[in-house]
């Protein structure tokens, strides 16, 4: 243990289940009771019967029920020391970033630069900054993510009920979501669709890439284009499959890379594009559509371009 940790010992606890976690499996469950323990540890727990529901042992696998009592054993845990509160310019960015809000859910428009949820090396993301922001905000789920560079849409389910609804129509293919990218070059045709698989994998120096492989998951995108430009190509993007980095591995796949990407872009074009303006990856989550039979007040949400994406295009019309 170094001197920026500290070992803490939390007690045993008695939870009753409540109706917003019906049907969550039971390890699921303990990853949010438990978000500091491994999730090794958890199961190492269920598989000793540390763990108890209603006095008696139970599987990874079952489904709480609602009124049921779960034991979770004292736990032993190494932490990092506190993380310094939030900013106020960060809370500010966050609370200004609102589009929607009824009982249900909550869409922002994400600001670029935000990771979505705190994580190593990340003490804020936008659901703690929430939760600073708000005294109801603490059963707020994430419905899905967007990288720390894209900006746009992004949904905030209120309660379980309505994360595993909305998290079913993803399943389903139900929930769409469409992005406005700028790529290189001009595109052979205006509608283009993209089918390949697309696999994950660790770098020699542990980085995550993600590249087209024949082994992979099913992957399809569909490109279309709204403007062009000598250099460049204004597209609206619609995922039918919900990959890490699918856009941008996709794009370059067609040979199109996305502007302002590191990873998987063409550094002289985006030093190209850096002297018209771009200071990040140009890829924002413009629309999501939910199914109209989901008993939500509102289906569709709009988010708008940030002025720093739209002030490169207004730039680039010039030229």
């Amino acid at each position: 243990m170094t001197m920026d940790e500290r070992e803490v010992k939390a007690p045993g606890r008695l939870r009753q289940v409540g109706p917003d976690h019906q049907s969550r499996r039971i390890d699921n469950y303990l990853f949010g009771e438990l978000k500091d323990i491994p999730k090794s540890r958890i199961y190492q727990m269920l598989r000793r019967g540390e763990v108890r529901v209603n006095g008696g042992r139970i599987k990874p696998f079952y489904k709480l029920q609602p009124g049921d009592q779960v034991r979770i054993p004292p736990t032993r845990q190494t932490l990092a020391n506190e993380p310094a509160p939030a900013g106020d310019f960060l809370k500010q960015k966050v609370a200004d970033s609102f589009i929607y809000e009824d009982d249900d859910l909550v869409v922002l428009n994400k600001p670029a630069g935000i990771v979505v949820h705190g994580g190593t090396g990340r003490s804020w993301g936008v659901i703690e900054l929430l939760r600073a922001l708000r005294a109801d905000a603490n059963a707020w789920q994430l419905v899905h993510r967007l990288d720390r560079e894209t900006s746009g849409c992004l949904l905030i389910a209120k309660s379980m009920p309505v994360l595993r609804r909305l998290n079913a129509a993803m399943v389903a293919g139900d929930l769409e979501k469409e992005y406005l990218s700028l790529l290189k070059g001009r595109l052979p045709e205006r509608r283009r669709e993209v089918k390949a698989p697309l696999a994950s994998h660790r770098t020699g120096e542990g980085e995550r890439m993600v590249a087209v492989d024949e082994t992979g998951k099913t992957a399809q995108t569909q490109f279309e284009t709204l403007r062009e430009f000598p250099q460049a190509t204004l597209v609206r993007v619609r995922l039918l499959t919900g990959r890490t980095h699918q856009i941008r591995v996709h794009a370059a796949h067609l040979g199109h890379p996305v502007a302002g990407d590191d990873k998987y872009g063409d550094r002289d074009f985006n030093r190209q594009m850096r002297q018209f303006g771009l200071r990040r990856i140009f890829l924002h989550a413009c629309q999501i559509d939910l199914p109209a039979d989901m008993g939500l007040q509102c289906n569709r949400f709009a988010a708008p371009m940030p002025e720093g994406l739209q002030s490169v295009i207004d730039r680039l019309e010039f030229c």
